[in-house]
């Protein structure tokens, strides 16, 4: 079974190949779709259509263990912030094996001040607390 390690938020979840509800959001079993699974929210304003940078993740290992990334994918991960030579899309890379990765900064600092995930529903509209 495959196994997902968000380093910084110090956890794991493994799962098995073909056993996930899919929801639209990525490919199925990317790392965008695995971490939905598991409630980790990784920002995807496009919905994970490839439209956008905001599943940027950054691969600390594992690459080799994840689906290739096509040209769609290369030219969009160009324009993400805080690109590296080990950034992929998290609505694009399918997990096929372990794999080790963090999310950037700027992504997990929207999600834990509260800004929850604008494709979800679950941002706190203006003039509501």
């Amino acid at each position: 079974m495959p196994k997902v390690t968000f380093t910084n938020l110090d956890r794991t979840v493994e799962f098995e190949h073909g056993e996930l509800p899919y929801a639209d959001h990525g490919k199925p079993e990317s790392i965008l779709d695995v971490a939905l699974n598991f409630g980790i929210q990784l920002e995807h304003a496009c919905g994970g259509s490839c439209a956008c940078t905001t599943c940027h993740v950054v691969i600390k290992e594992g690459e080799e263990n994840l689906s290739e990334p096509d040209d769609d994918e290369l030219d969009r991960v160009d324009m993400a912030a805080g690109v590296t030579r080990h950034s992929r899309l998290g609505c694009q890379a399918v997990v096929n094996g372990d794999v080790t990765l963090e999310i950037p900064a700027w992504n997990r600092n929207y999600v834990s001040e509260g800004g929850g995930s604008m494709n979800l529903g679950d941002a706190i509209p203006v003039g509501k607390k």
